[in-house]
C-alpha cells in the first residue's frame, strides 16, 4: 500500500572528515561546490548522526545495519556474508562466508606488504576467483584424525575484494579471519573468538580456514598473473585476507518492518548484500560501478528511470555512493572534493527528475555511514551531517518545516533541529516527516 509520498535516500559512504589543514582546517565537504545539497540543508532539517553511537568508529555493514533500523549488537552475525551475497553468491544455514582483499604476501618474512595488492584490479579479479573456485574444489581438510570434505565458492566484488564462501559440516560464525588490518603485519592464523575456545565447531572452522588460507597461497603464487606481475616489479595478489566470517542473518524484510516497499542501487557489494540479505530489490544500473569509475549521472537517471516506471510498486529508493570513502582511504582530499561534487551534481538530477515525475510528493534524505577523514586514512567516530528534505519547498510557502542550516557539511549541519542522534532513530525521524508531509499535501 502506498504511504501517499515516496522516500528517496542517498547515502555517500565516508561523507565525514576533519579539518585539513590544507583546506584552511575545513573539511572537504565544506570545501565542495555543493549547491544541491545545501538547498535541501536550507529547506529541510538538519542534524548529526552517529551510524551506530557516538564515540564508535563502525564499519559500513553495522552503520547500514543500524541505519536501516537493525540493532548491530543483536542482530550482526559477520559481515562475509554481506560480501558474499552482494557478490552472487547464495547462501544457506550452516554456510560461513568471508569479505576477502585480494593482497600481497611477502612469505619469507611472514607479512602482509599490502592489503590492497591493487585497486584496478577488474581485469584481474574475475580470471583469478575463477581459477581458485576451479582448483579449490574438492577441499579436504584432517581435522581430529577425520578427512572431511568442503565447497569453496569465490566471487569477484569490485576492485581487490572478493567474497568466499564454504559450505560443509560443522562450521560456525565463531572464528577471527587471516587480515592483520595493517600493511606489514604478519599474516593471521585463523582461531575461535574468545567465548568459543572449546567450542569444536569454531575450532574446526578456524582449521579450515587455515588450511584454505594456506592453499589460496600456493595457487595464486604460480599463476601467470603473479608471473607477469613479479617480471614486470609490480605487486604480486598473492594472497586473500579472509575477513569477517559470517552466517545468514535472522531478521524481518525491510518492507515489513518499515512499511514501505524498497528498492536499492548499490554496486559495492557488502552494501548490496546487506540489501538481499533483507530482501530489498537491488537494482543493477549500468555504469554505476561502485569505485572511482562509476557514472553517478547513468547511476542517477537509472534510478529515476526506475523509481518513475514502477512507482505504483515502491515507496523508497536508496541510492549508495562508495567513491568519496575510498578518496578518504587513500588520503586524497582532492578527490574526495571532486567526487562529493560529483555527487550533488547527481543529488540535483535525483531531485529535479523525481519532483517533476513522481505522482505523489517525494522526501530526499542525504547523509552518510562514517566518517573516513583523508588524515587518518580510516574509519573515524565523528559523526556524518544528516539532512531531511522535501520536494515541495518551493512550491508551498506555507509550509514551514525547516530550520536556521543553511549548508550541508559536518559544521553547518550541528545548528539542525533534528540534533545528534544515532543511526537506530533515523526512520522514526523518516516516519514523523512522511507523516507531516502527507498530512500537508492533501
Amino acid at each position: 500500500m502506498s504511504q501517499g509520498c515516496k522516500v528517496c535516500f542517498v547515502l555517500i559512504d565516508g561523507i565525514g572528515d576533519v579539518g585539513i589543514p590544507a583546506l584552511d582546517r575545513k573539511t572537504p565537504l565544506q570545501k565542495s561546490n555543493t549547491h544541491n545539497m545545501d538547498f535541501l540543508a536550507k529547506h529541510g532539517l538538519n542534524g548529526l548522526m552517529d551510524p551506530v553511537e557516538p564515540g564508535l568508529a563502525c564499519g559500513s555493514d553495522t552503520a547500514h545495519m543500524s541505519i536501516f533500523g537493525y540493532e548491530p549488537r543483536k542482530h550482526y552475525k559477520g559481515r562475509g556474508s554481506f560480501e558474499s551475497i552482494g557478490a552472487g553468491l547464495d547462501m544457506i544455514k550452516g554456510d560461513i562466508a568471508f569479505k576477502c582483499n585480494f593482497a600481497t604476501f611477502d612469505h619469507s618474512s611472514g607479512l602482509v606488504v599490502s592489503r590492497r595488492a591493487d585497486r584496478d584490479f577488474e581485469h584481474l579479479g574475475p580470471e583469478l576467483c575463477s581459477f581458485l573456485e576451479k582448483s579449490l574444489n574438492p577441499f579436504f581438510i584432517e581435522f581430529q584424525g577425520k578427512e572431511i570434505q568442503y565447497e569453496i565458492a569465490v566471487k569477484y566484488a569490485t576492485e581487490h575484494r572478493c567474497g568466499v564462501r564454504v559450505r560443509g559440516p560443522g562450521l560456525c560464525g565463531e572464528t577471527t579471519g587471516t587480515d592483520p588490518l595493517r600493511d606489514n603485519l604478519p599474516l593471521l592464523k585463523s582461531v575461535p573468538t574468545p567465548n568459543y575456545t572449546n567450542d569444536i565447531d569454531a575450532q574446526r572452522t578456524s582449521a579450515v580456514v587455515n588450511a584454505l588460507s594456506d592453499r589460496v597461497f600456493k595457487l595464486l603464487t604460480s599463476h601467470p598473473i603473479n608471473d607477469e606481475r613479479r617480471r614486470i616489479h609490480k605487486q604480486e595478489a598473492n594472497i586473500v585476507l579472509l575477513r569477517g566470517c559470517g552466517v545468514m542473518i535472522d531478521v524481518p524484510t525491510f518492507d515489513i518492518y518499515h512499511n514501505l516497499r524498497s528498492f536499492m542501487v548499490a554496486p559495492t557489494a557488502i552494501i548490496a548484500g546487506l540489501g538481499k540479505s533483507v530482501h530489498m530489490h537491488l537494482l543493477k544500473v549500468p555504469g554505476a560501478t561502485g569505485d572511482y569509475h562509476t557514472d553517478l549521472q547513468a547511476k542517477a537517471n537509472g534510478f529515476c528511470d526506475f523509481f518513475v516506471k514502477n512507482q505504483s510498486e515502491y515507496d523508497f529508493g536508496f541510492c549508495h555512493v562508495k567513491a568519496v570513502d575510498d578518496a578518504g582511504h587513500d588520503g586524497n582530499y582532492e578527490l574526495k572534493i571532486s567526487f562529493l561534487e560529483k555527487c550533488d551534481e547527481m543529488i540535483g538530477t535525483l531531485y529535479k527528475r523525481l519532483k517533476q515525475e513522481l505522482n505523489e510528493p517525494v522526501i530526499f534524505i542525504v547523509t552518510g555511514d562514517h566518517s573516513t577523514p583523508c588524515l587518518y586514512k580510516d574509519h573515524s567516530h565523528e559523526p556524518v551531517p544528516f539532512v531531511i528534505c522535501g520536494n515541495h519547498v518551493q512550491d508551498d510557502s506555507t509550509f514551514k518545516f525547516g530550520d536556521s542550516a543553511s549548508a550541508f557539511n559536518e559544521i553547518d549541519s550541528a545548528r539542525g533541529l533534528l540534533g545528534r542522534f544515532t543511526g537506530l532513530q533515523v526512520f522514526d525521524i523518516i516516519n514523523n516527516y512522511i507523516k507531516h508531509t502527507v498530512n500537508q499535501s492533501k
